[in-house]
């Protein structure tokens, strides 16, 4: 582990850090990061873990996603005070959730903290899996809050790449609901993660929000997503998570992403 930055020139840029963020973060000095995309613990685990009558497999039973109603909401208070104050003026933050942390999440940043919330994003996804009880509507969606980091009355300014939102979507306005199926067998063979996000979705993100250069900060990065994506769009970014086996299986993604890139860098045609 290395020694704790003191200025932005010692933060550990495109490095992943094993530690939990709020032990981390304090270290940063302020205004470092340009956005902040951020899949924290929904709190929808339990002790028992959730099953399916037709499945023996079994979810959603991590000890880092258990908390009490309290003690979730000043976690969340804390790790967004400490991301704020880390990223720039009117940097991008977005947050993932779901019906389990949304509404938690929202409150702080628009009522505790007074940041400008620009829009929500729907996650649809087409193949969810079965609803367990049999007792609701299946969940096939999650939400994305988007905030800049700023108050209401002076954010301004913020990175939206319009342009290329508009490309992506066959030349027409990107709207908030997004249909990407779930993680891709090949984007899980390094492991498991159970939240692990679609590189498309945070593709998606990294394109609208930031510009070539721009250093992300994602402070439970799981299984490395941000990261690898970031490479690929010549981003720049720090990734902080607890569980050593995540990362072990980010250092394996990104052993075999560099593997790639140096072979067809060397397989390419001289100009």
């Amino acid at each position: 582990m290395k020694s704790f930055p003191t200025s932005l020139v010692d933060v550990p840029i495109n490095q992943i850090l094993t530690e939990d963020c709020l032990k981390i973060l304090p270290k940063f000095p302020n205004n470092v990061f340009d956005c902040c995309i951020a899949d924290p613990p929904f709190n929808m685990s339990k002790r028992k873990g959730l099953g399916w009558a037709f499945s023996s497999h079994i979810t959603m039973q991590a000890q880092w996603d258990m908390f009490t109603k309290d003690e979730y909401f000043q976690f969340t208070l804390d790790w967004i005070r400490e991301v704020t104050r880390v990223l720039k003026m009117n940097g991008n933050l977005f947050i993932f959730g779901s019906f389990h942390s949304i509404f938690t999440i929202g409150f702080i940043l628009q009522s505790v903290l007074n940041l400008r919330v620009i829009t929500q994003i729907v996650w649809y996804k087409p193949n969810a899996q079965p609803n367990i009880t049999c007792r609701m509507f299946t969940e096939s969606t999650e939400f994305i809050i988007w905030a800049v980091n700023n108050d209401n009355q002076r954010a301004k300014n913020w990175t939206f790449n319009y342009r290329e939102m508009k490309a992506m979507n066959n030349n027409k306005q990107m709207q908030n609901m997004w249909e990407i199926p779930l993680t891709k067998k090949s984007e899980r063979r390094y492991g498991n993660h159970p939240s692990q996000k679609p590189e498309a979705i945070i593709k998606r993100l990294i394109l609208a929000g930031t510009n070539e250069g721009d250093i992300i900060l994602d402070p439970f990065s799981g299984t490395g997503t941000t990261g690898v994506v970031a490479e690929k769009h010549k981003r720049k970014w720090v990734m902080i998570e607890k569980e050593e086996s995540y990362n072990l299986i980010a250092q394996r993604r990104f052993e075999d992403f560099l593997m790639a890139s140096q072979s067809n860098h060397c397989n390419a045609s001289p100009a």
